[in-house]
């Protein structure tokens, strides 16, 4: 165990700034034999990252972890300075408590400072005292009968709770989607469940207190569990927070840098003077270039509200059924962007339905509300004021979750005031520069790229949320250009520029022609890129695969199209189901079929008839309780338990292969039984309304179908890989789940050999395997399905372009080497190291 001996505690000492108080510090350990020089280096860079202040006097400045080999062995200083040391502006330390750790040694140390940093008496007394062993034997976590040896989970904490202090690594802290991953985990758990940092204290079911903590990335949280599952809170939560709260690397989410000798025809204007006339400088938030007229989206001004009501009954009922509706529109707007933008975007909007089910946020306004106060008035109140305290914590992007906030508080205020939005904002039918103050991302991902050219906004970050859906959905976007954009004309024609920030609105003749040009030179790439997506996907050998769409939505057969797909290889046709109180028509299902199909002029559809059940319940649909829908009643299941909604399906399906080429395709099958069943439903449909025949095909989604895929292959015309549930029933790991969710790789080796075993099987027969599922749409996953002697992918329509491209700049033979590689690993990581090799 570390402990902090006298020899390393400096009392009385002085300090010019922050710096200075970090070099002594370090140089404590570096007299003591613990580090080498640099490493001293390595704390000031820390500084730079993230904060080390603790609160109530103490900060803990330690170095990067990629500069550990610069410890020799793991030791704690202590400077004590009196007369205290500003550390950030308005923050004073009077104990700098030095960390240089090989591992989690030091975890005792700082379970002793959150013991230390609840009292500030003793920190005054640490901070004046003139005996050393006295600040030694406070802060010693060798001294404490408490402290269990590292790395153990947990300490106990007065109460009889448990309690373990982490670092969060993650990401770039604790922001929304980590912060709501963390609470859904905490939420399991019957145990009170607190986290504490930096002198304050949230609870850790609720993501608006958890926000407000202001984590950043690298900071210490203490967390706290009470109760009678304390002990596996405490677990769980202390491995998701160690494996970064379900958070990937950012990068791919990041504002674009700035232009770096940039071309003439790349960016507009060109060589602009900083003193260019009318022009508006912003900040950089999504690439490219835009021309259109400005068109400005005036903020609604407040309703005037009623502050009190005489039936509190009634407001908390009016209040708790637009929560509901709330949280139902914001599970449809989840994949709705899903579909558009990537789950990475969507995972927005669960963050916030964390926030609408925010258990201290809903108790705040029923307390209002028993108060006297009017539902509406309650809500505004409440979220007002949380918002303002995340408003005003310092690190910006935990800031601009007020905004998120916001947006959760507007969608319900409209559904409580009976308020339509959409008619007041409507936008013109033509294109247009979007200029507000600031849009939430309910707002942003609501627009059309087809008509909003560009978005230019007052307020916001590059890394807001706002700002990461304008890039998945390829909208140019300059913000935070200031209130100055606010008196734009509406009508006037601009020229926006996202990729070096700046605006010039009612530009020239000469700098619209040059505007142009630079849109051009801009979109070069890309046309070729999109003329080349009109290629056969065909190996530098020689290999051809075929490129498919997962589409769920009419107009996106035409946009597979002009992607380049050669065939959609699912689609999913819940579209038609959801949202709705009733189920569709013959005729309404018939008639988007026909029209896909059409769209399609001749390339294969593949319609997967309804996968309901699970996770995607249906209100008009009666269902039992089950303990767990995953499996209960889902998929070709539940089609059978309702025949005649089956067969009006099947009727639409084969009414519309007279109009283009049709697959059927069952999903969840699980046996030959099943697929027997399904198919001699077909035929008998096919006779009533004399179709075609079709090939009918089943997804591969359980590891009994791939188990019996050679009996399988013997009757099915086609195989479709769903790689998404095929991974969650091969590892018994819920993708869903927050902190599960990265575990749950479809790269797994395990999944891999199910693949495999499908595709031999499937050969053997003379028959065709697909893999629609997210596996399909990783770089890294693609060369090993085609090692796998996959016959096509089957990708989201952004997609399309890159995977075929990739796999014309690879080799066939390469790709097999890959694969039998891959068949041969242990675990996932192993086969995603293969994969960073063979790049």
């Amino acid at each position: 165990m570390v402990s902090l001996g006298p020899d390393n505690v400096r009392i009385g000492a002085h300090a010019v700034d922050k710096a200075d108080a970090i070099r002594q510090a370090g140089g404590i350990l570096v007299d003591g034999g613990y580090i080498r020089p640099g490493y001293v280096d390595s704390m000031m860079r820390r500084e730079t990252v993230t904060a080390t202040y603790l609160g109530n006097g103490i900060a803990i400045p330690h170095g990067l972890p990629q500069d550990r080999e610069l410890i020799r062995h793991t030791g704690l200083s202590v400077l004590q300075l009196p007369h205290g040391v500003e550390w950030n502006p308005g923050e004073i330390v009077h104990l700098v408590v030095g960390i240089a750790a090989r591992s989690d040694e030091h975890i005792g140390v700082l379970q002793k400072l959150t013991d230390v940093l609840e009292d500030e008496a003793t920190v005054m007394r640490l901070a004046r005292t003139h005996d050393v062993n006295e600040i030694a034997a406070a802060l010693d976590p060798a001294r404490s009968a408490e402290a269990p040896p590292a790395p153990a989970p947990s300490a106990p904490i007065l109460g009889g709770g448990q309690r373990v202090d982490l670092e969060v690594t993650g990401g770039t802290g604790l922001h929304a989607r980590p912060a709501s991953v963390f609470v859904s985990l905490a939420k399991q758990f019957n145990s009170d469940i607190r986290v504490s940092h930096a002198g304050k204290t949230a609870n850790g079911k609720s993501m608006v207190s958890m926000l407000r903590l202001g984590v950043e990335r690298g900071g210490i949280i203490s967390v706290t569990a009470d109760g009678p599952d304390a002990a596996k809170a405490l677990q769980t939560l202390r491995e998701a927070v160690e494996t970064g709260l379900g958070e990937e690397d950012e990068a791919a989410h990041a504002a674009p840098e700035p232009a770096v000798q940039v071309g003439r025809q790349e960016t507009f204007p060109p060589e602009a003077a900083p003193d260019e006339p009318g022009l508006v400088r912003g900040v950089a938030a999504a690439p490219g270039i835009a021309i259109a007229p400005l068109h400005q989206l005036r903020k609604q001004a407040d309703e005037v509200l009623e502050q009190h009501a005489v039936d509190p009954g009634a407001e908390r009922s009016d209040f708790d059924h637009a929560v509901d509706r709330a949280g139902a529109e914001l599970e449809e707007l989840h994949r709705t962007v899903g579909r558009r933008a990537g789950e990475m975007e969507a995972r927005i909007f669960v963050a916030h339905r964390e926030f609408l089910e925010d258990p201290d946020l809903i108790e705040a306004v029923h307390h209002r509300i028993d108060q006297g106060e009017s539902a509406p008035f309650a809500w505004r109140e409440t979220i007002e004021e949380r918002a303002n305290e995340l408003a005003a914590l310092s690190d910006p992007l935990l800031a601009g979750r007020a905004n998120d906030l916001r947006d959760v508080g507007a969608r319900v205020m409209r559904l409580l005031v009976r308020r339509n939005d959409a008619e007041a904002a409507a936008l013109p039918d033509h294109e247009i520069i979007l200029v507000a103050e600031d849009l939430t991302p309910s707002d942003t991902a609501s627009l059309d790229p087809d008509l909003v050219k560009g978005i230019l906004t007052a307020l916001g970050g590059p890394n807001s949320h706002t700002a990461i859906l304008a890039r998945s959905l390829d909208i140019p976007a300059v913000v935070g250009a200031g209130p100055q954009v606010l008196d734009l004309a509406s009508g006037v024609t601009a020229v926006l520029d996202g990729t070096r920030g700046t605006l010039l609105p009612d530009p020239d003749a000469d700098r619209l022609e040059q505007a142009r040009q630079a849109r051009h030179g801009a979109g070069q790439r890309r046309a070729v890129v999109l003329e080349a997506a009109y290629r056969p996907a065909i190996t530098v050998d020689g290999h051809r695969v075929e490129i498919a769409a997962n589409i769920g939505a009419v107009p996106e057969a035409e946009r597979a199209v002009q992607a380049g797909g050669e065939a959609v290889g699912l689609l999913r046709t819940e579209f038609l189901f959801q949202d709705r109180t009733d189920p569709p028509s013959e005729e309404e299902q018939y008639e988007a079929y026909r029209e896909m199909a059409e769209a399609l002029g001749g390339l294969p559809l593949i319609v997967r008839t309804l996968d309901a059940g699970g996770d995607k319940p249906l209100p008009y649909i009666s269902m039992a309780h089950e303990e767990n829908p995953f499996l209960g009643q889902r998929g070709i299941r539940l089609s059978f338990s309702m025949p005649d909604l089956f067969r009006s399906q099947l009727r639409a399906i084969l009414r519309a292969a007279s109009h283009g080429e049709i697959k059927i395709m069952f999903p969840m099958v699980t046996s030959l039984h099943e697929f027997r069943r399904g198919r001699s439903l077909v035929e008998e449909v096919r006779r009533e309304v004399d179709g075609p025949n079709v090939d009918v095909g089943i997804m591969v989604e359980v590891p009994s179908s791939a188990v019996m895929a050679d009996l399988l292959a013997r009757e099915v015309d086609f195989f479709s890989i769903g790689t998404n549930d095929l991974t969650q029933y091969t590892l018994a790991m819920d993708r869903g789940h927050p902190a599960l969710a990265r575990e749950a790789d479809g790269l797994h080796p395990a999944v891999l050999r199910m693949v495999d075993q499908t595709v031999r099987a499937a050969h053997g027969e003379g028959k065709w395997v697909g893999v629609c599922g997210n596996l399909a749409a990783d770089p890294a996953a693609a060369p090993i399905l085609i090692g796998l002697d996959v016959d096509e992918l089957s990708v989201g329509v952004p997609n399309i372009p890159a995977l075929k491209a990739q796999i014309r700049e690879m080799a066939y033979e390469d790709a097999k080497d890959l694969a039998r590689r891959a068949l041969a690993c242990s675990a996932a990581a192993e086969v995603r190291a293969l994969t960073g090799e063979a790049a």
